[in-house]
């Protein structure tokens, strides 16, 4: 197994290579910049040559903290700098679309935190602008290259559980939803902030959904104004279901963050470490039960690294690897327009009551 679990290893190892690493300017300077996008790079060895945020003070103290030399106060400012390869735009969804046809205009490779829209019309005018541009942009989906729900995408891309059959994620938190006022008066909360990095991972283990259905629901005493139950459930072609059960109100005080992947030769399931104890986490973990290798019962995969900071090193790996060679971004926006789709479609379901084709 040690062998076997070797190939697993070496697919989901979070590295830039020297020959791949371009320079990076980021626009915005918040809570998820601070505690994930910069730590990861500097774990990586990347280098951050600018930033620029419309609260200058906290720019400078981000900056001042995390090294970064240069912090400017427009971004006009930033992007005329030719140190700029890549910018990383980490704001609010809302307010991406001005911002990414700036950078675009600008031919700077893009980094967009998710959602990088609010609606399918937006993102697919943003894939135009990134095409027309000659630029490489992509997501910030970064749950793609969190190292358990990774190997386990490999290791059923291998077979080792044969064909798939389900995919469920069930999450019961406290979401210290205070830590962000800006999505405080958001009428489109949980599904379009956080269950949209659940369903962007069944996307990428599954394809595209053929019907979807959304149950939401709020609790009383709530922080924010949006939802923050869901229950999503999705019906492939192939007859393959997914369910995503996500509640955010979580007064029992036993928070858990679950995934199981079945197939007709065994299964996956994980958990996600970081949701347990937000912001600080614990380890993640995956295990398999397979016919096909075989397992003796349930065998753990050792994850080494975690969601945050670590899989942020993936998706800005990702678009430097794609700058360098030609390779398509694991959550390029052409493609993470589907996960947008797919989110506005749970939306329309949960308005209707109804299920929804896509």
């Amino acid at each position: 197994m040690i062998e076997q679990f070797q190939v697993i290893a070496d697919a989901v190892r979070l590295e830039v290579k020297p020959e791949h690493r371009k320079k990076i300017g980021i626009c915005g300077a918040g809570g998820i910049v601070d505690g994930a996008h910069l730590p990861a790079y500097k774990k990586a060895g990347l280098e951050v040559v600018a930033i620029f945020d419309t609260d200058n003070a906290k720019a400078k103290d981000v900056a001042a903290r995390h090294g970064i030399p240069q912090v400017y106060g427009t971004l006009a400012e930033l992007l005329a700098d030719p140190q700029v390869e890549i910018v990383d735009i980490a704001v609010p969804a809302a307010a991406q679309p001005e911002i990414f046809a700036q950078v675009a205009a600008a031919k700077k490779h893009i980094l967009a935190q998710k959602p990088f829209a609010t609606t399918v019309a937006a993102g697919e005018l943003m894939v135009k602008q990134a095409k027309d541009a000659g630029i490489v942009a992509a997501v910030n989906q970064q749950l793609r290259f969190e190292e358990g729900v990774a190997a386990a995408h490999k290791m059923v891309e291998l077979g080792w559980i044969g064909t798939v059959s389900n995919f469920s994620i069930n999450v019961n938190l406290m979401t210290p939803w205070e830590l962000w006022p800006w999505a405080k008066d958001l009428e489109r909360l949980e599904v379009m902030l956080h269950s949209i990095h659940y369903h962007d991972l069944i996307r990428w283990f599954l394809g595209d959904a053929k019907t979807v259905f959304c149950a939401a629901g709020r609790t009383a005493g709530q922080f924010p104004i949006g939802e923050t139950r869901t229950i999503s459930t999705a019906l492939y072609s192939s007859g393959v279901t997914s369910v995503v059960h996500a509640n955010h109100v979580n007064r029992g005080g036993d928070n858990y963050a679950e995934y199981r992947i079945d197939g007709d030769k065994g299964s996956i399931r994980g958990t996600l470490g970081l949701l347990y104890d937000y912001p600080n986490g614990r380890v993640d973990t995956i295990e398999i039960n397979s016919s096909v290798i075989p397992t003796d019962g349930w065998l753990p995969y050792p994850v080494t690294t975690r969601w945050f900071p670590d899989a942020f090193i993936g998706t800005m790996g990702s678009v430097m690897e794609s700058i360098s060679t030609g390779a398509v971004p694991r959550s390029s926006v052409a493609e993470n327009v589907g996960t947008l789709k797919m989110v506005e479609a749970l939306y329309k379901s949960m308005d209707s009551g109804k299920s929804v084709d896509l």
